[in-house]
């Protein structure tokens, strides 16, 4: 990765509608250049999606949550089934499996705290490997999204 790339890369990362001629006018190279750097970095896996970052009160989700989960057994099969209904369970926006007192790290979302109870019962309470849980309420959004700093060489 050279520093036409980083420069594409942390350009999309606050536009990902960012056109190959805009993109030429930040970088320094041709709309043609760019269109082929693009190709290449979706295709090497670089750039895993384009998402749209939408307002959870817009959508009627304000209310976010982070939550630690503990489980029972650490067999990789349980691991491996955990990780699969959290990425099958719409309101999680995030799943991190961590090291440290906890096994998961969750960002989830929900209308309203009724509905952060219906899911803690379809989700933990109903799920016998889930030793268990603790939430967060986040009282404000400080900073959102997924930027990494890249630098080219």
């Amino acid at each position: 990765m050279d520093r036409f790339d980083a420069h594409i890369l942390n350009a999309l990362q606050t536009n990902a509608r960012l056109t190959a001629e805009a993109l030429s006018e930040t970088v320094g190279l041709s709309p043609d250049a760019c269109r082929k750097r693009l190709a290449k970095l979706r295709a090497s896996g670089v750039i895993e999606a384009e998402i749209a970052v939408l307002s959870p009160e817009a959508v009627g989700r304000g209310l976010l949550l982070i939550v630690e989960v503990s489980l029972q057994n650490e067999r990789m099969a349980d691991i491996d089934r955990f990780k699969e209904l959290m990425q099958a369970a719409p309101e999680v926006m995030q799943c991190y499996y961590v090291t440290g007192a906890e096994d998961f790290v969750l960002i989830l979302s929900a209308k309203d705290m009724a509905d952060y109870e219906a899911f803690t019962r379809q989700y933990f309470f109903a799920n016998e490997n889930v030793l268990k849980f603790r939430t967060s309420a986040v009282m404000d959004r400080v900073k959102t999204g997924f930027a990494l700093p890249v630098e080219g060489h």
